[in-house]
């Protein structure tokens, strides 16, 4: 039987999530991206905003997940040589965790970013044989105060 954990109990402290993953593009890709010039629009605007929406939606896809309330989620884009970083970072006063909001929001940018792009990364037979998303992790999670062995 499935069931979501029973957190009635615990106290509400203040807790952070910051988690990144990493998506492997065409420079050519890359430059359009930073030129701007995607036929979809903004990549990294778009992106941001995808993954935030979706922290915000992690408890729809993942059902035993606690619908958190969030006070703060930020996502952030970064242009490497041969990828795109996308890191998530979500805060809340809550009684649970918050880094799966974390990962659902950064792995999400990344999908946006795929989806954007997706026309100038296929080759000759609709294949992407060299793009890929990577490395999807928490980098790090805190709770609470210095009592609580958090910052």
């Amino acid at each position: 039987m499935a069931s979501m954990i029973d957190i009635g109990r615990k106290k509400a402290v203040n807790r952070k999530a910051v988690a990144e993953g990493h998506i492997r593009l065409r420079p050519s890709t890359l430059e359009a991206i930073s030129h701007n010039t995607i036929k979809k629009g903004d990549v990294l605007t778009s992106s941001k905003l995808a993954g935030i929406q979706a922290a915000k939606a992690t408890a729809q896809v993942l059902p035993l997940c606690h619908q958190v309330p969030l006070t703060s989620i930020e996502v952030d884009i970064s242009i490497l040589e041969d990828e795109l970083v996308a890191r998530c970072e979500v805060s809340a006063n809550y009684k649970t965790g918050v880094e799966m909001e974390a990962l659902v929001g950064a792995a999400t940018a990344l999908l946006n970013v795929w989806d954007m792009v997706k026309y100038l990364e296929k080759d000759k037979l609709g294949q992407y044989p060299n793009t890929s998303i990577s490395n999807l992790r928490v980098l790090s999670k805190t709770k609470g105060g210095p009592r609580h062995g958090g910052r």
